[in-house]
């Protein structure tokens, strides 16, 4: 790369002085409402190949170690926590079905997901809570997040392997399908419910009428 100009330079001051990484639109703000896209593409073909890269996560920019000189700088050993099944098929299922509910993802799974579950997936900082579904009962609905993106070296979610092969083996469906299956359940529940009631008011009134009868013959 040439010389870089002044623009250039003041992106790369940036990136280096932020805290966590950055979005575009927030470095352009840094600097002034600056286009920064063409200096960000000179940077990452800059640092290419060098010990450090301007990488991109999601819509997050931010300067990391290049993966081949990682165990350089690594001093202590790191404890590996390996995610239980239930995790790793949770993971799996918000990843590419994001954002999706809990019982979307039980629907899924077809079993019922530990509170814990979730609890680790979010703790590790690879998943978030993104708001509310706008149906009945409002569930809260979780997806991945930036530290996921970068844990497992993606630049985007499009980057996720295998969906096509997933899917035809039967290990994830749409989550349209779930949704549709979830809300079939619990209308049938609804009409059981009304059900039972409506036995139950039959039940009193044929009670109160034979009560009558026999108070009738009593007079008689």
């Amino acid at each position: 790369m040439s010389a870089p100009d002044d623009l250039t330079r003041a992106v790369e001051a940036v990136l280096f002085a932020a805290e966590k990484p950055m979005t575009r639109d927030e470095i352009s703000e840094h600097l002034g409402g600056a286009d920064v896209r063409d200096a960000l593409a000179d940077l990452a073909d800059h640092y290419d190949g060098r010990g450090v890269n301007l990488v991109k996560r999601g819509k997050l920019w931010h300067f990391q170690t290049a993966a081949d000189m990682a165990n350089l700088l690594r001093r202590e050993r790191e404890e590996v926590r390996r995610l239980s099944r239930a995790a790793t098929e949770c993971l799996a299922i918000i990843a590419y079905h994001e954002p999706v509910s809990r019982a979307e993802i039980e629907s899924i799974r077809g079993v019922q997901t530990a509170k814990g579950t979730l609890d680790v997936l979010m703790e590790a900082g690879w998943v978030r809570a993104a708001g509310r579904r706008e149906v009945p009962g409002r569930p809260v609905i979780y997806a991945t997040t930036a530290d996921f993106l970068t844990h497992f070296g993606l630049a985007s979610r499009r980057d996720l392997p295998g969906l096509a092969e997933l899917r035809a083996a039967g290990l994830l469906e749409p989550v349209e399908d779930a949704m549709e299956r979830e809300l079939d359940l619990r209308a049938a529940e609804n009409a059981i419910q009304s059900a039972d009631s409506g036995e139950e008011t039959t039940q009193e009134a044929t009670n109160d009428d034979a009560g009558s009868l026999d108070m009738g013959d009593e007079s008689a």
